[in-house]
């Protein structure tokens, strides 16, 4: 900053006209020209060359300063550019005399539970959205919403926390986004009702979108350039293991209903909500590690922090050597170029206003020169390579995203007409002073008649009564998911604490009947509605992962990010053409582990490539916007691939293959970076 700030030097000789602030001189002839232009004022005086077309002097003069400081602006941007390209190469350099050791695996680790902590929060809600229907109430559309929540928040946080992250710092703006995305998570486990659990889940997305663009570019800026690829994608699989680690858990936690309690009729903690709470535990282990992590050097000296850069490269350099033995190597650096800053803050003194109207000039200032970040992003040279990655993000996330949410829809849907293929139907049944006291499910019963029968602590699952009778019946106790009766009369009928509602009754006529303490709220049945298939699907399609990850990282840098993206993409595409040939729910499961599988390599050198195209100062930010499209991508994914269940696979099957080969064959047009220096 030092290098643009107006010194003293250059204005500092500057001296008013003594003809009017050198002490009494020209006093005496105040009085007498006062009197002489009493009522006179100069702004409204005619500039007597205006009629003539002359410019004002004035105006000549704001002219010349004007094309000065756009020329003095131009050539300080152009001094700066030279100054990053020569800081581009020096801190590769330093890096490399860093070396890769103990201080890159320590942040290698530290960041991958912020990663981690990003694939919980994407599945956590998938898991819990069985169980939160029943204990909420949920409805078609609430339930619809609850899932695309978190993607709505991510995208927001995404384009938030990759533009801060460029400004305020990659530690700084990493801790709090994770400090939000852990506090609200765990705030939602508590909500009872599902307007705060959405807005809870909503503000945690946006919190965690942050994690993505800052993780890459924090650890990107401690790699050398022969370790930037391998070791960015080994990075990736933290996110895989943070999907394992959500699905093992819900297997693990959900189903057990005595890990909850109650507190009451009204406040219900199922184990359900202890999951939610469990899965926050990486995000806060990531925060406490990150608290003991230094700021990405190569940003400070951005910022033009000097000193505070070189004593983190000493730190990264003493403590590889230190672990690799060799305590007495010295670190060579004396001095790292710092550019120029252009930066101009409008800072308002702790005399003038408020503090909150000092606290609101500073926010504008930051604000501003993040949309203009991103403005660049989308103009000059980074204009072309913006578009190009954009499609690719949004074509690659707009297929997996959908199909992976296709992939258990439909299987679910093939076991729902597989247990409606075993339905048991009764006809023209007469049943008189019977006591039903066990479970009915899955049936159908028509033109039944049912004298002084007794329904007693019992469930009923799936059933449909139609066109029966019922006359002096007493029910109590009961439970009905997914019961209704249709077109039944019912006569002189007692029902005591059911959840038979009115809504269950299609219709039907009521003589003489009563409804007495009525269960309160939806009733979880956790022998059916937490689908073990579900916990199985997923965690067998994050394990399927583990093959690609281990061989994009191991053939990241030899085949090139290009190579890897559109191999990766088409192979992918091809696969989605076996899904017609998935009949049954093991060929599905089938082919969405082997979809899963050759789909990463495509993530990871996204990853890559998205990092290495950028400068420093946009890096995040662009990051924050492509992951930001990514997750719009995934709305329209879940909205549109799941609109087809049941109805017919040609439509998501070609939407998906078009969706990879057109992103792999545009990602062909993207600059390889293997090596090129972080600029």
């Amino acid at each position: 900053m030092d290098d643009y700030r107006y010194q003293d030097s250059t204005y500092g000789g500057y001296s008013p006209n003594d003809a009017y602030y050198s002490g009494d001189h020209g006093n005496q002839d105040e009085d007498a020209q006062s009197d002489a232009t009493e009522g006179h004022d100069e702004d409204d005086e005619i500039y007597e060359g205006e009629y003539q077309g002359i410019p004002h002097p004035d105006d000549v003069r704001a002219q010349h300063k004007g094309a000065a400081y756009r020329d003095d602006h131009a050539d300080l941007i152009t001094e700066r550019m030279e100054d990053e390209e020569q800081l581009a190469y020096q801190y590769e350099n330093i890096i490399q005399e860093c070396g890769h050791g103990r201080f890159q695996w320590t942040l290698f680790f530290v960041l991958g539970l912020a990663l981690m902590a990003d694939g919980v929060e994407v599945f956590v809600v998938g898991f819990v959205l069985p169980s939160a229907e029943k204990d909420m109430c949920l409805s078609r559309s609430n339930k619809g919403m609850l899932g695309l929540i978190v993607y709505l928040g991510m995208m927001l946080g995404a384009f938030v926390w990759g533009g801060l992250a460029d400004k305020l710092g990659r530690k700084k703006c990493l801790i709090i986004s994770l400090a939000i995305n852990a506090t609200f998570s765990f705030v939602s486990s508590f909500m009872q009702g599902y307007g705060l659990f959405l807005f809870c889940r909503l503000i945690s997305g946006v919190g965690i979108g942050g994690s993505l663009p800052i993780v890459f570019a924090y650890f990107s800026e401690f790699l050398a350039r022969e370790k930037r690829g391998e070791h960015l994608s080994w990075l990736c699989m933290f996110w895989m293991i943070g999907a394992i680690y959500a699905a093992a858990m819900a297997w693990s936690i959900i189903p057990h209903y005595g890990w909850g309690f109650s507190m009451g009729t009204h406040y219900h903690f199922h184990s359900w909500r202890v999951f939610v709470v469990i899965c926050v535990l990486p995000c806060i282990a990531s925060i406490i590690a990150l608290k003991f992590m230094p700021e990405s050097p190569r940003f400070l000296l951005e910022m033009g922090k000097h000193d505070e850069a070189w004593m983190i490269l000493k730190q990264i350099h003493d403590t590889n050597m230190r672990a690799k033995g060799e305590p007495e190597k010295v670190f060579t650096v004396s001095h790292i170029k710092t550019p120029k800053q252009l930066d101009e803050f409008i800072e308002i003194q702790s005399s003038t206003g408020t503090w909150f109207q000092r606290w609101f000039v500073r926010v504008l200032t930051v604000l501003k020169q993040i949309w203009e970040n991103m403005l660049h992003c989308f103009s000059g040279q980074y204009k072309k390579n913006t578009i190009f990655l954009g499609v690719v993000w949004f074509t690659m996330s707009l297929s997996y995203y959908g199909l992976t949410v296709w992939f258990p829809d439909t299987i679910r849907y093939l076991q729902d007409e597989d247990y409606a293929s075993k339905v048991k139907k009764f006809h023209d049944e007469n049943v008189k002073n019977f006591t039903f006291n066990f479970t009915l499910e899955n049936q159908i019963h028509k033109d039944g008649e049912y004298y002084n029968d007794k329904f007693y602590k019992m469930k009923l699952k799936y059933v449909t009564f139609e066109d029966s009778l019922f006359e002096d019946c007493y029910f109590e106790d009961v439970t009905s998911a997914g019961t209704i009766f249709k077109n039944c009369t019912i006569k002189s009928t007692v029902f005591y604490n059911t959840d038979l509602y009115k809504h269950k009754f299609i219709d039907c006529e009521f003589i003489n009947s009563s409804f007495y303490d009525q269960k309160e709220g939806c009733h979880m049945d956790f022998e059916e509605d937490n689908d073990f298939l579900i916990y199985l699907v997923s965690f067998l399609g994050s394990l399927s992962v583990l093959p690609g990850n281990i061989i994009s990282a191991l053939l990241m840098d030899k085949i090139g990010r290009i190579r890897m993206i559109a191999g990766s993409m088409l192979i992918s595409a091809v696969c989605c053409f076996f899904l017609f040939f998935g009949s049954s729910e093991s060929a599905m499961i089938g082919w969405q582990c082997l979809f899963c599988g050759t789909s990463i390599a495509a993530w990871n050198a996204l990853d890559v490539i998205t990092v290495e195209l950028y400068p420093t100062t946009k890096r995040a930010t662009a990051f924050g916007i492509l992951n930001g499209l990514c997750k719009l991508a995934a709305i329209f994914g879940n909205s549109i691939f799941a609109s087809f269940v049941g109805i017919t696979k040609v439509v998501p099957i070609l939407l998906a293959s078009t969706a990879l080969v057109g992103g792999g064959l545009i990602s062909l047009r993207l600059p390889d970076t293997r090596e090129l220096v972080l600029m």
